[in-house]
């Protein structure tokens, strides 16, 4: 399916956004995450779906100053 991954259409099989970071090899740990513009905390996101077209922010912290 295709979704918008942080400003970029990308095809993906993922079904959730856990599956989606697993799918990018990114540390879930490490990284906030939104669904259409809503945070989605950590624990909740086996249980958020994707569905075509979605709009998807994931985001590691940056270090600086």
């Amino acid at each position: 399916m295709q979704i918008e991954l942080n400003g970029t259409r990308i095809e993906t099989e993922a079904a959730t956004l856990a599956a989606l970071i697993a799918e990018r090899g990114l540390d879930p740990a490490a990284v906030a995450t939104a669904l259409d513009g809503a945070f989605v905390a950590r624990a909740a996101r086996t249980a958020a779906p994707l569905i075509p077209g979605v709009r998807v922010e994931i985001l590691s912290p940056m270090q600086g100053g």
